[in-house]
């Protein structure tokens, strides 16, 4: 059984797209992956409950398909940081319950895909970092990289942040954010020299992206 962490440069990173692509990716290669969303802030009420795009994306290109709850156990309604987004909902984020949702879906499955908030440093809830539920759940981390303006210097803050925590950085993704980014080939070269793991994979920008199609974009840590 694997487990990965994907963490990003940033808010709005591509990491759901990345983990989605992953998670067929590894289905193409004859695994069964299921991905995570511990903590979503940004959710929508519907007959069901409070739902995360995210997550049901997440849950979309699961194999087998997991229930809601164990993909996304804190669905927060407040799209904004997810300290603030429980705190104005009256919950308390809990190790134990995101760590049951992840045992759950690591008997279903051959790879978890988990996927984080924000930037690496984003807490999931006061006093919970990501980095203790990637170590909790033996993880390896996967960057995704935003490719836009700043990405350099947010990319290479993350990664040493990731291995600073004692975590094991495996590889990374670039995420083709900024389709109008100039000099994108040279960001993208000067990535693979300043980052002390390999790429993963260069997503490039579609209007509608569609992971199957992307995950042939992947190579799998």
């Amino acid at each position: 059984m694997s487990t990965f962490y994907l963490t990003g440069t940033d808010t709005d990173a591509g990491k759901t797209l990345a983990t989605c692509a992953l998670l067929r990716a590894f289905r193409a290669d004859g695994k069964t992956a299921v991905g995570m969303k511990p903590v979503a802030s940004g959710c929508v009420m519907t007959p069901d409950g409070w739902r995360n795009d995210d997550a049901l994306q997440l849950q979309a290109h699961s194999e087998p398909r997991p229930d809601y709850e164990s993909i996304n156990p804190y669905a927060l309604a407040e799209a904004t940081a997810p300290e603030i987004a429980a705190e104005h909902a009256g919950v308390t984020v809990s190790m134990l319950t995101i760590e049951s949702a992840f045992l759950a879906l690591q008997a279903s499955a051959e790879v978890v895909l988990i996927e984080g908030v924000g930037g690496w440093m984003a807490p999931l809830a006061t006093g919970l970092d990501q980095c203790e539920l990637a170590r909790r759940c033996g993880a390896d981390v996967i960057l995704v990289v935003g490719m836009r303006l700043g990405c350099i210097n947010h990319a290479r803050l993350t990664a040493r942040a990731v291995v600073a925590d004692g975590c094991e950085l495996r590889g990374w993704i670039a995420t083709a954010v900024d389709p109008e980014l100039a000099y994108a080939e040279e960001y993208f070269q000067l990535l693979k020299t300043a980052l002390p793991v390999p790429c993963l994979g260069r997503l490039p920008h579609m209007a509608a992206p569609k992971p199957d199609v992307l995950a042939g974009h992947l190579r799998l840590p």
